[in-house]
């Protein structure tokens, strides 16, 4: 089921840029509330992948959650477009819980690569839906999630192992003025939600200290998590079906929102 995140005004509109204005749900049959895990593809801030979207839905489903996919809006729209697409849907997920058989403490996001910033965002930035349209019952809502699963995530936008790329995507012209304080790192505080990280030892295009530096910063603040690092694959996995080591995520992602959620 496809769904409008914005019934009316869209903040942050700009008319250049495409903005798709959508989420798509998949539910799974059930008599009692279930964890519902909201998925943000990856692509740069300048696209969204296919296969980090509905075949990540389909998979959750299959473990017994509810799943919505998220077409945020992407570069030439700038921060916070995206985050505040980001947050809507958290924002609907909990307005339609009841309706939708959603366990409103249970919503997790989930992101890939600059999906995965933009998971981390959620867990780490202040609700920038608030007064940035006419209100509706949906801004009664929390935007922050109750955990984060972060996929080969781009934490840092610059420094030697940041992904600058993503960052001048979201940012454009304010890059070089706000770089640090959208390298999630340094947003990280004792309010932050529990994390489950996933990345490969070798991803040649999000260097792995960005899940080691953001799982650090956790540490530091006394907030769990969970962290599995597999020695080999690409950047852009996805589900890592061809991969005996990576493809494990999925499940252990799954076991850790059943555990710890």
């Amino acid at each position: 089921m496809e769904l409008k995140l914005w019934e009316k005004e869209i903040p942050y509109y700009d008319a250049g840029a495409d903005t798709p204005n959508k989420m798509t749900t998949y539910f799974v049959e059930t008599d009692k509330p279930l964890p519902c895990i909201v998925i943000y593809p990856g692509g740069g801030y300048g696209m969204r992948a296919y296969h980090e979207g509905e075949p990540i839905a389909k998979f959750f489903n299959s473990r017994g959650m509810h799943a919505v996919v998220v077409d945020y809006r992407v570069s030439p729209n700038r921060y916070p477009a995206e985050l505040a697409d980001a947050q809507r849907a958290i924002k609907i997920v909990r307005a339609r819980a009841n309706e939708w058989k959603i366990d409103p403490n249970k919503v997790v996001t989930l992101g890939f690569s600059a999906g995965g910033h933009l998971a981390a965002s959620t867990v780490t930035l202040d609700d920038v839906t608030v007064g940035c349209h006419e209100h509706d019952e949906i801004d009664d809502q929390s935007a922050l999630p109750n955990g984060a699963i972060l996929c080969y995530p781009v934490i840092s936008i610059k420094d030697d192992f940041g992904h600058a790329g993503s960052g001048m995507n979201l940012l454009g012209d304010k890059y070089k003025f706000e770089s640090d304080y959208f390298s999630l790192q340094n947003r990280v505080t004792d309010k932050t939600p529990t994390c489950f990280f996933w990345h490969t030892s070798d991803d040649s295009a999000v260097n792995i200290k960005n899940s080691l530096i953001f799982a650090g910063k956790l540490r530091d603040h006394k907030i769990p998590f969970e962290m599995h690092v597999y020695p080999h694959g690409p950047h852009g996995l996805g589900l890592a079906e061809n991969y005996d080591d990576a493809s494990q995520w999925p499940n252990q992602a799954a076991d850790w929102v059943w555990r710890n959620i």
